[in-house]
This record gives structure tokens, sequence and C-alpha cells, in this order.
């Protein structure tokens, strides 16, 4: 027996079609008035209840999780950057495919042979190199923008470059709709830096590679911090941490790692 049921919502008027036949749909959010049985009906109201609303809300809860049972229980506690990844929608920083397992204990491919990195090594670089609200950091493989983004949330400014063109451009785009203003995209070979830019109050490296870059040592400030993966591809990489004091330069390994390589440009000094 099929019944007649009014329902407003804002949906995607036409899944709803696909169960039921619809006597008006007037917009987006729309009010509805259809004829189907209880069955289908049940239907209908799966579909609203997966409807961007709630899409939006479970996202939260994956945030909530991805911090509390990934990165908290690992040991992270700086604030500000667990509020960034509390925040930050990672699930608009991976190709469409990956959305459902953007906020999972792993990296990601985001193309191009590269990487979004795992949520809890976000964490760790961010954490390490001691942000304030007052830095400007340098952070060399934007990728898909996603790390860029949780350091603007707590500095002040932010350089970042990538030498694939492609993720670049779609990174600098990402950012620049999503309201991060204090990041600036730069489509170079990172192992240059940004000398026009510098000094930096801190670096971050998202890449492995098989030295620490000289120009990078340079543009660091007195005082400041770098985190850079070392070591070969397909071979035991480290996290290292550089410290700058005057005219001393120090490195420390903190963490075992697995890192895509460190890519050049062909025209190389």
């Amino acid at each position: 027996m099929k019944q007649t049921y009014t329902w407003t919502s804002t949906i995607h008027a036409f899944g709803i079609g696909a169960a039921c036949g619809l006597h008006h749909v007037a917009s987006y959010r729309t009010r509805i008035i259809f004829t189907c049985s209880k069955a289908s009906l049940l239907s209908v109201i799966l579909l609203l209840l997966l409807s961007s609303p709630a899409r939006g809300q479970n996202y939260i809860r994956m945030r909530e999780n991805m911090v509390q049972f990934q990165i908290q229980a690992r040991g992270i506690t700086h604030q500000p950057t667990l509020e960034a990844m509390r925040e930050i929608p990672r699930h608009l920083f991976v190709p469409d495919d990956y959305t459902a397992t953007a906020y999972d204990d792993g990296p990601l491919p985001i193309g191009y042979g590269q990487t979004i990195s795992q949520p809890y090594i976000v964490a760790f670089m961010t954490e390490i190199i001691k942000p304030k609200a007052t830095d400007k950091v340098l952070e060399i493989g934007t990728g898909s923008g996603y790390q860029a983004a949780v350091l603007s949330k707590i500095v002040k400014e932010v350089y970042t470059i990538e030498i694939v063109a492609e993720l670049g451009n779609a990174a600098k785009k990402r950012l620049v709709n999503l309201g991060y203003s204090n990041v600036t995209v730069r489509i170079a070979d990172g192992f240059n830096g940004w000398k026009e830019r510098a000094p930096f109050d801190a670096i971050i490296v998202t890449a492995a590679a098989e030295f620490i870059p000289p120009p990078l040592i340079e543009q660091l400030k007195d005082g400041g911090r770098m985190i850079i993966p070392i070591g070969s591809p397909f071979t035991l990489q480290y996290l290292v941490l550089v410290k700058k004091k005057g005219n001393k330069v120090t490195t420390q390994n903190v963490l075992p790692v697995t890192f895509v390589p460190f890519t050049r440009s062909g025209k190389q000094p």
C-alpha cells in the first residue's frame, strides 16, 4: 500500500526519485511531496541521514577520534597542533576515492607518486619544531597542502614549495578556497629553499633527502629548528631534528620513518 508523505530537508532530491515518485521539488533545500511504500520510505530516510549535515557531523567525529586515538595516544601534547588537526577537514586534501579513509592511521596517495602523510607524522613534525604564533615557517613538499594548512592555524606565515606543478597549483587553489590566507605556495625545486623570504623560524621537509640541503641550513634563523627525513629510498630513514645556534648546527635522529624521495629539478645548480 502506498501513502503520501511530505518532508522538508536539505538533500540531493534526485536520490529520492530513485525510491519514490516525486510530485514537487522546489529547490536544493526543498519541501518534497511524494508517494511510495513504507519500505521505500525507509530508503528515503536513510538517504536523508546520509545527506550533507550528517556526513559533516561524521567527519567531526572522525577527526576527534583521529586526534584522540592516533595522536594524543602516542604522546603529542602541543595544544595548537591538536586543535588545528581537530579543525582542518583532512578529507578535502585527499582524492575523492580516499575521502572515506582520510582519517585512517596511515599515509594516502595523492597522485604523481606522492602521498599525504600519516596524521601522527604530521602532528609529530609540527610539534617538534615548537611553532609559535609569531613564526614564519618554510615547508618543502606542499603535496595536497594539508601540512601547510595545519601550520597556518598555528603560525603567522607559511611558505611552501612544491616541485610537481600539478600538485602545487591544485594545493594553491585548495588553500585559497578553504580560506588559508597566510599560506604562500611556490612551484620550484625545494632544495634551494626560498631565499627571498628567509630567514625562517622553522623548516619542515616532507620528502626524504640523502643529506640536509645546505641552503635550508643557511635560511634557518639563529635559534631555529628544522625537521627533515634523511635516508635513501627503500632503506631505513630517520626524521632528523636540526637545531641552529650561532655558527653551530646540531642534528639528532628522532624517529624511524618512510617517506617518498626528495625530488630535484632537471636544472640543478
